[in-house]
């Protein structure tokens, strides 16, 4: 039986707002247990509420970015998804290193968004694949540096990586390796470690880093 995944929708445009919590409540495996529309309303949700996962925006009253750093002093596990129309990348930069989970474009399809919230609530991270080229930095340092790390990779977690930065979950990167899901979380943790990063994210921004270095 699929466990059902806990959700709330904070978002200052109710009819926004309004269009998600519908959409998310007609898919089989989610429950919507709270909504807001500002930073006090995210905070008080965290706490009371105690959601799998949190969407968040970023414009509304009071800013996300201040609501995700607030939430996550008070509920360190808390999983929080950043839903917004920003492409910028200081945001997005901003959103990861406060502790977001996963920062989605509004643009995104329901069943889509239902598939990365699952994904967010197993445990792992998401960022819109577009945002996550973007975010490739100008720090040519950092970036041979993880060049450097990825010759520490075995060549099966290097195939592993390739995916990620392909954009599969550990579950297609399972089913195209013929891997237990298992062996592939085991498998990230290795490369989380050899490369100093703290998401799938950031490893799949490392391994573009390399393939442009050798460029």
């Amino acid at each position: 039986m699929m466990k059902v995944i806990s959700l709330a929708v904070v978002d200052d445009h109710p009819l926004f707002r309004e269009g998600v919590i519908r959409s998310l409540g007609e898919i089989e495996g989610f429950a919507i247990v709270g909504e807001g529309s500002t930073k006090e309303d995210a905070i008080r949700i965290a706490d009371d509420e105690r959601p799998d996962v949190l969407l968040l925006d970023i414009s509304m009253p009071g800013g996300g970015l201040d609501a995700l750093s607030l939430i996550l002093e008070r509920v360190p596990d808390q999983k929080i998804v950043m839903l917004t129309v920003s492409e910028a990348s200081d945001d997005v930069t901003a959103a990861l290193k406060n502790g977001a989970k996963g920062y989605v474009l509004k643009g995104v399809g329901s069943r889509a968004l239902a598939e990365i919230l699952r994904t967010v609530a197993s445990g792992e991270s998401y960022v819109a694949p577009t945002l996550s080229a973007r975010l490739i930095s100008g720090d040519g340092d950092a970036s041979l540096r993880k060049a450097d790390l990825l010759r520490d990779l075995t060549g099966r977690e290097s195939e592993v990586l390739q995916l990620v930065a392909a954009g599969l979950s550990n579950k297609h990167i399972g089913l195209k390796l013929d891997l237990h899901e298992k062996t592939v979380k085991h498998h990230m943790t290795q490369i989380f470690t050899k490369l100093g990063v703290a998401n799938r994210t950031e490893a799949a921004m490392a391994f573009r880093d390399a393939l442009d270095n050798r460029g």
